[in-house]
């Protein structure tokens, strides 16, 4: 079965085109820009070359559309016709308590994802355009939404209660939801398949480590608590999100620079985390060559980066009554050695210990990275939110 994953963002659209019967990615890129006058679509072809084809104006439908016509051009293309398409499994961000799996999208789905609009804003609407696009192209061709939430939604009240008046979460759904949750089961079942052992008896926290970033307690298969909470800016540092901070500290700012609520909003979500206390890049590359330079910022940035997320795998430690397996994902998780070590390091008092030169040549592949004498299994495992996706949207589809 051919699947074709979208991935809508308010101005950019990627997309996979997968077949689920060999896991193998057909086609894949992204049209970036939308919106703007100099929109352009990047593909990847079979050889692992890149194509940009300059689009300029485009809405999403438009996006949309120079993705299809891509995958069935006769030079580029994979597929001859959209018949060859089964279905489009699409990521949702926020399905709120209304959703804890993946669904087969019909005009009531669409109007509960657009209730969830007020918890994200500037992701849940850009998700209805990308499937309001492939019902308007592909109308016959069936439609699955597959949450970022969804995986969360079993953690006890005791993870995803605020101590806020209660009627904050029974009139305005205020609430710890969690995101990065297709990640975050991909690379539980990944690692569990990996390691051979059973998932559903295992200790496991995962660390999806990127711009953006979450920590997830894996319990017996089932996610028990994450870092993010009500909207993707609670938890880690990120590379420009404040992650956790005193509300005090948000409220003391507003009534001295009369900040408004719009104000706050853009500080800690674009203009914190590691980009805001560098004052250099949010790009964690480019961090760690100013702290190789002598710059005493940086190093405090990323001592603190690290320090968050040893704070996090000690807390949900102590909250699963003990720990097997540590995953690392995500762009930074996969790739940057040094912040694995400095993670790794304060955690030897729980038994983790990892194998340094192992660790140092581990990129952008599943590798066990701890040592046979650990008592704590650490691994690096490359998410695929997409094929996680394809799956399900496989496994929907097939039971119609």
């Amino acid at each position: 079965m051919k699947i074709l994953v979208l991935n809508c963002g308010s101005s950019s659209v990627k997309y996979k085109l997968i077949d689920t019967d060999t896991d193998r990615t057909l086609a894949e890129g992204g049209v970036e820009k939308i919106g703007l006058n100099d929109g352009f679509l990047k593909f990847k072809r079979a050889d692992g070359s890149k194509e940009i084809v300059e689009l300029g104006l485009v809405d999403h439908k438009g996006a949309v559309q120079a993705i299809l016509n891509i995958l069935t051009d006769p030079k580029e293309g994979c597929i001859k016709s959209y018949d060859e398409i089964d279905a489009v499994g699409h990521r949702v961000v926020h399905g709120g308590e209304k959703f804890n799996s993946s669904v087969l999208i019909t005009d009531e789905v669409i109007q509960q994802v657009k209730d969830c609009y007020p918890l994200a804003p500037l992701h849940n609407p850009a998700n209805i355009t990308g499937i309001e696009a492939i019902t308007a192209l592909m109308p016959e061709v069936p439609q699955v939404g597959v949450f970022d939430t969804a995986f969360h939604q079993t953690m006890p009240a005791k993870s995803y209660m605020y101590a806020l008046p209660y009627k904050f979460y029974t009139e305005d759904g205020v609430r710890r939801y969690g995101f990065h949750g297709t990640s975050h089961r991909y690379v539980s079942q990944r690692a569990a398949e990996f390691l051979g052992i059973d998932l559903k008896h295992c200790k496991m926290v995962t660390c999806h480590i990127g711009n953006g970033g979450s920590i997830t307690a894996v319990l017996n298969g089932e996610s028990v608590d994450t870092s993010m909470g009500l909207t993707p800016t609670e938890g880690l540092i990120m590379g420009t999100r404040v992650g956790d901070v005193d509300p005090g500290v948000l409220t003391y700012l507003m009534m001295k620079h009369g900040y408004t609520p719009d104000d706050i909003q853009r500080i800690i979500n674009k203009e914190s985390g590691m980009a805001g206390v560098t004052e250099i890049s949010n790009d964690m590359r480019e961090i760690e060559a100013a702290v190789n330079a002598g710059n005493e910022r940086a190093k405090v940035a990323l001592d603190m980066y690290e320090q968050r997320i040893i704070k996090y795998v000690g807390a949900y430690a102590a909250e699963m009554g003990g720990l097997d397996v540590i995953v690392f994902t995500g762009g930074v998780g996969e790739n940057q050695v040094g912040v694995r070590e400095n993670v790794c390091a304060p955690l030897g008092f729980m038994g983790v210990e990892i194998d340094r030169e192992v660790n140092a040549k581990t990129r952008g592949t599943e590798t066990l990275i701890s040592t046979p004498a650990s008592r704590v299994k650490v691994v690096v495992i490359p998410t695929d939110e997409e094929l996680m996706i394809a799956r399900d949207t496989r496994e929907i589809v097939s039971a119609l």
